[in-house]
């Protein structure tokens, strides 16, 4: 008998897997020992009473929202106990909580379909969903007197009969009474009914049928190992069944179309429009940034000091962070890149960038694009944005690198050490310069002037070098002369255009249109010299010379200046190279501001400048004033209390001493400042969005030092001193006067925090309510 291969068995059971019990490898554990049934586990685990792994420490993860686990945990038996399920109470405010997030999922999906929709039947559906219609275009339009034909003639109601919801009619009705079941009806009743059944049905179209055909499909061609290494199982195998889904939509599309059912092949049309689209999102905002973000990664892997061995280490650690966090480099990326494209617009002349879609074009409608346009053309454009986005990163990241580490081999890796012991990683660091520094800086109007500026000056430059100035920025006299000429030019088609007799050939005439949305739009013309296609690979050239130069500059100087003026402070000691960074890139920044103000001021005289730089000194000292109440004291005290509440407890257990980083605090609370400025901005009128308003109305010039610290400053670090220290002096002071003992006491004094905050929280909420069920007394009454 061979053993070399033996079976899995479960490690507690010590059983094989079977279709209605299967096996799962919920941890990290390898070997014998690395596979288990999910009753013996749920069992082992409420025996033990731990919620991780004995062996590998590992924490467990159970999917909850119920009718969802029923249905993806691959057993019988769940679907016999569903109705017990149902009506358990373990795990209740888990199974709520994620619940409520599958239910917004279907909210947002079938908001989603309805817009669609709207896309499909107000711009028009494929020609190839037209394709071997019965009813000929002139039968369409003479029908179009009798019967309720849409005014594009692509859909008719009665063979599309799957209308939107009545919005306004269902708001008209719904009322705080009638939600509440407080109206005498149980009308509420029918609503949780009808909500619980759509998400139901939610979940078995779209999650399960999708998953199971993907399963099945990569069970079936072998590569099962292979997507349960990349630790997203469920994700990519949901993909696949949705990329199989969409295939099978247009065979049987064709089939339909073949043997002449018309409204079957419009339906499979539709559903494939549907799927299409859904794929093609998930491509343009998911894969792609994420794929840039990766390969930026790669491309600096040397100024780090890393290799893709760290980065395969910190995936299997972290899979989910790691593939959140390259995504948002990648989505970072790519939109300073389309603002970039967008200063350029500004620059040059209409029609050089014919090439590059215009964000700003009122006719420019992704989705549009995405429902008409075939798929090797959006196969197309993707590896075309793939090559140029890797191909700039490799111009300006790691040729540079390379570069720098060949001419000074001591000023690369850049220190960025993460200290495993600190409470919140240096990760918030690099969210505080995303979030914060770059924005800072590419916000202010001078700055972006400064920029479009240098890039002017580049396009003159180049363009009298290489004889392309009329070419790059147009020329004025020849635009003004021509635009006689253009619209005679125009004239025609425009009347060409109401001769049109078929109704058919007018839809065919706006397809048209809308597939060369990328096309030249407001294009000028220009004048083309002599050996015009080597003058533009001499500019491709001196672009990306010019480019290569800049990124040196940038990845040099902020971070030379940073360290030269941080060792002043900290010696000789190596700190983040954020804080260096930052550090020089305001100093540059400022340097290049102070040189441009005292260039403008200096044909004005002596006394002007002495009467420019007492005021701006003034105004430079309440602004370090109101920066480091706003910047610095209140983010401190932000991020501290948010460390006491939520951190701390979270992950320092009450046998061990929670350790504090004033700078890590303190990055913390910039963020949550920024956050809690942008959600009280957003949000209803009272006192602090009147009052921030009234800061940013004012900005730095006619700054009111008097006005922010009486009426912002203030009363905030009161508010923040106050939840700090009020629960320090119950748990501290008052306490141990009780005469407790020294764990209640330990106890107290690390679970007061949250303890005061779930009970500031349901206070307000109980006043919420309250008001809420006044309004309700107050409005039924008067009714009666």
């Amino acid at each position: 008998m061979d053993t070399g291969e033996e079976a899995d068995i479960c490690r507690v059971c010590r059983s094989e897997g079977t279709l209605d019990k299967p096996l799962y490898h919920p941890c990290v554990c390898t070997g014998s020992i690395k596979f288990i049934h999910q009753e013996c586990l749920v069992q082992w685990l409420k025996h033990s009473r731990k919620e991780y792994c004995e062996l590998c420490k590992h924490r467990f993860a159970f999917t909850p929202s119920r009718i969802y686990k029923c249905l993806f945990t691959g057993s019988v038996s769940s679907l016999l106990t569903l109705p017990l399920d149902m009506l358990s109470t373990e795990n209740l405010l888990a199974d709520c909580l994620q619940g409520c997030f599958v239910v917004t999922c279907t909210l947002c999906a079938f908001i989603s379909l309805v817009w669609l929709r709207e896309q499909i039947v107000h711009g028009g559906a494929p020609l190839w969903l037209e394709q071997n219609q019965q009813q000929p275009a002139n039968a369409a339009a003479q029908a179009n007197e009798n019967s309720i034909i849409i005014v594009s003639g692509v859909f008719c109601v009665d063979d599309m009969n799957w209308n939107a919801l009545e919005w306004d009619r269902a708001a008209e009705e719904l009322t705080w009474e009638r939600m509440l079941g407080l109206d005498g009806s149980l009308v509420f009743l029918e609503h949780v009914f009808w909500v619980v059944s759509l998400n139901t049905l939610f979940i078995l179209v779209f999650a399960f049928c999708p998953y199971h055909i993907g399963h099945f499909s990569v069970v079936g061609l072998g590569f099962e190992d292979y997507v349960r290494a990349s630790h997203f199982e469920g994700l990519i195998t949901t993909i696949v069944g949705y990329v199989l889904l969409a295939i099978a939509l247009i065979v049987c599309h064709g089939l339909a179309a073949l043997v002449r059912f018309q409204r079957s092949r419009r339906l499979l049309g539709v559903c494939y429009i549907v799927v299409k689209v859904s794929l093609l999102v998930v491509v343009e905002i998911g894969v792609f940034p994420l794929i840039c973000g990766w390969w930026l990664d790669i491309c600096s892997l040397e100024m780090f000091d890393a290799s893709l061995k760290d980065r395969e280490l910190s995936f299997e650690s972290a899979p989910g962070t790691t593939m959140f966090l390259h995504w948002l480099v990648g989505m970072v990326y790519v939109f300073y890149f389309a603002s970039f494209i967008l200063l350029l617009r500004e620059v040059l002349r209409p029609g050089v960038l014919w090439f590059l879609r215009n964000l700003n074009d009122p006719d420019f409608n992704p989705v549009q694009e995405m429902i008409h346009l075939p798929i090797y053309r959006h196969l197309r454009r993707f590896i075309l944005s793939v090559v140029v986005f890797g191909s700039i990163v490799l111009l300006m990241l790691w040729l540079p690198i390379r570069i720098i580490k060949h001419i000074l081999p001591a000023f690369l890796p850049y220190n960025v050490m993460l200290y495993s012991d600190a409470p919140v990683s240096e990760l918030s660091l690099e969210l505080l310069l995303l979030q914060v520094v770059l924005p800072a800086l590419l916000e202010q109007g001078h700055t972006r002037q400064w920029l479009k500026g240098l890039v002017r000056a580049w396009t003159v430059t180049a363009g009298y070098l290489l004889d392309l100035h009329s070419y790059l920025l147009g020329d004025q006299e020849e635009n003004e002369n021509n635009a006689n000429q253009a619209a005679n030019n125009n004239q025609q088609p425009r009347n060409n255009a109401n001769a049109i007799p078929v109704v058919g050939e007018g839809l065919h005439a706006a397809h048209q249109a809308i597939l060369q949305q990328g096309g030249p739009v407001g294009f000028q013309p220009y004048h083309r010299p002599m050996k015009f296609p080597l003058r533009i690979v001499l500019l491709i050239l001196f672009m990306c010379v010019t480019l290569l130069l800049a990124s040196l500059l940038c990845l040099t100087l902020p971070v030379f200046a940073g360290r030269w003026l941080m060792s002043f402070w900290t010696g000789s000691a190596k700190i983040h190279e954020l804080y260096t960074a930052a550090c020089g890139l305001y100093v540059c920044w400022l340097s290049i501001r102070a040189i441009t103000v005292l260039l403008a001021w200096m044909p004005q005289g002596r006394r002007v400048i002495l009467l420019k730089v007492q005021e701006w000194t003034l105004m430079i000292m309440k602004t370090l004033i109101v920066a480091v109440l706003l910047a610095g004291v209140i983010p401190l005290l932000l991020g501290l209390l948010f460390e006491l509440v939520i951190v701390a407890p979270l992950r320092v257990p009450l046998d061990q001493t929670p350790l504090f980083y004033p700078w890590q605090d303190w990055a913390l609370g910039v963020l949550h400042a920024k956050i809690i400025a942008a959600i009280t901005l957003m949000g209803p009128q009272w006192w602090l969005k009147t009052v921030i308003e009234q800061v940013y109305a004012n900005g730095i010039r006619n700054i009111d030092l008097h006005f922010i610290i009486r009426k912002l400053a203030a009363p905030v670090i009161a508010v923040l001193l106050l939840s700090l220290c009020v629960p320090y002096v119950i748990a501290v002071g008052i306490v141990p006067i009780v005469g407790v003992t020294m764990e209640m006491q330990n106890l107290v004094q690390r679970r007061i925090y949250p303890f005061l905050l779930m009970v500031v929280v349901l206070m307000g909420i109980l006043s919420f309510q309250i008001r809420q069920f006044k309004r309700l007394y107050e409005h039924i009454k008067n009714d009666k």
